[in-house]
């Protein structure tokens, strides 16, 4: 009998060594799947950045080249009576490629000086321009400008084009390349930062294309849903968990904010064409309405993380503040919305953060629209971030996939950063009751 309990001790022993090591082994494989899933995970997110950031740092420089330039009075101002009209009309572009005419002498053939003319950008005039503009007197001077390079010249300045590959299937030719070998041999060829890209608005040239207007729309439409939402955001959570009686219809109410967060934002952009612009007649593509259609958008995060904010206020808060007398009203406003403000600003962030990524409401409501000036109202005709990135991604000239991967380094910045100052908010203001 003893020896059949030793055997049977031994065999419940070893059965549970063997399961023992089975389920350290299962944790092993569970720890090393989670560790891989991670790794995959940062793999192709860096693989993603990388990408984008070696495609997009091309756009943050632009190639300038030195021409001598003759402002000849009989273009600029023939009857010579300085007007700011007739100098902001002259035909600059023409005194620009003079300058390269008499740089290159030995190019006479028509065909030639027209390849010739277009190293340079169709918008180098407006350096001239400026310069005129700004001193009158340098008319009927010779000076030396700085232009804008032409996309191809700049694009092929930058590594971009190999000058190896046959001339055929070269956007940019052998005498474009000789041309360039000659200016850069006299250091008549520079690669600069290009603070154009941040300083203008869209432009059909690759070259002089800017992220101003789009950020300037962006700034306009998110002030807009940030003080359409914050306000009405906060009140209905109030309202909601504060105030409102607990019935069927708040049951309701709740379901279909939680149900309105997860609607697809395009349906909030068709519902912005039929009552914004159909209905109301608001002006297309402004801010206002891009504005007020995010904010639709946004209303439920704000909501869902206002109501999760109060919540984590203590009872004993609003006990002690009905038991000095203060009323539902003052409980609330002195009181728990205070409390709560750190998290109901973490949501509203992130929120916000969210509406500065959208791109397909705001389609709808044709804010997808070419727009060069840079908005000063909200009413004004303007494009955001991430529309702009979609026009530029859809154009088929090379040089704008480096401006498109260069403003996603922008709105990943500005998403990063706005995720951040949520983060340091949470972190600053947090409590633990």
């Amino acid at each position: 009998m003893i020896d059949m309990a030793t055997q049977e001790t031994s065999r419940v022993r070893q059965d549970f060594s063997v399961h023992l090591k089975k389920r350290y082994a299962a944790e092993r494989r569970f720890k090393a799947y989670g560790l891989g899933a991670i790794l995959l995970a940062m793999s192709i997110l860096f693989v993603l950045l990388g990408s984008i950031a070696m495609q997009g740092t091309p756009a943050f420089f632009q190639t300038y080249l030195k021409v001598d330039v003759f402002l000849d009075a009989a273009i600029i101002d023939p009857a010579g009576e300085r007007n700011p009209a007739t100098l902001r009309t002259a035909n600059y572009q023409a005194l620009v490629k003079q300058g390269l005419y008499a740089r290159f002498p030995e190019i006479t053939e028509r065909r030639e000086k027209r390849t010739l003319g277009r190293i340079v950008s169709n918008g180098a005039y407006a350096t001239l321009r400026a310069a005129v503009l700004d001193d009158p007197s340098l008319i009927g001077t010779a000076q030396t400008y700085w232009i804008v390079a032409s996309d191809d010249i700049d694009t092929f300045y930058k590594g971009q084009i190999d000058r190896d590959t046959v001339e055929a299937d070269r956007r940019v030719k052998d005498d474009e390349i000789s041309w360039l070998d000659a200016l850069e041999a006299e250091s008549r060829v520079e690669l600069r930062f290009n603070y154009s890209f941040f300083g203008t608005g869209d432009s059909r040239e690759p070259e002089l294309a800017g992220i101003l207007g789009a950020v300037v729309g962006s700034f306009l439409t998110l002030i807009v849903t940030l003080a359409v939402s914050f306000p009405l955001g906060v009140l209905a959570a109030a309202y909601l968990e504060e105030f409102a009686p607990k019935n069927r219809w708040t049951d309701i109410i709740e379901v279909n904010i939680n149900n309105l967060a997860a609607v697809p934002s395009i349906v909030f952009g068709l519902l912005g064409l039929a009552v914004f612009l159909s209905f109301f007649g608001m002006p297309r593509s402004a801010p206002l309405v891009g504005g007020l259609v995010l904010a639709l958008m946004t209303l439920p995060t704000i909501i869902i993380a206002t109501r999760a904010a109060l919540k984590a206020v203590p009872p004993s808060i609003r006990e002690a503040a009905l038991g000095v007398g203060a009323s539902d009203l003052q409980v609330v406003t002195h009181h728990v919305l205070p409390l709560a403000m750190p998290g109901i600003l973490t949501g509203t962030i992130i929120g916000m953060a969210q509406a500065l990524g959208e791109t397909a409401p705001l389609l709808m409501i044709g804010m997808v629209a070419f727009i060069v000036d840079v908005p000063s109202t909200v009413t004004d005709p303007a494009t955001v971030l991430p529309v702009q990135i979609y026009i530029w991604a859809d154009s088929p000239e090379r040089a704008f996939v480096a401006k498109t991967s260069a403003a996603i380094m922008v709105l990943l910045g500005f998403l990063i950063t706005m995720n951040a100052i949520a983060v340091m908010l949470r972190k600053r203001f947090e409590r633990r009751w």
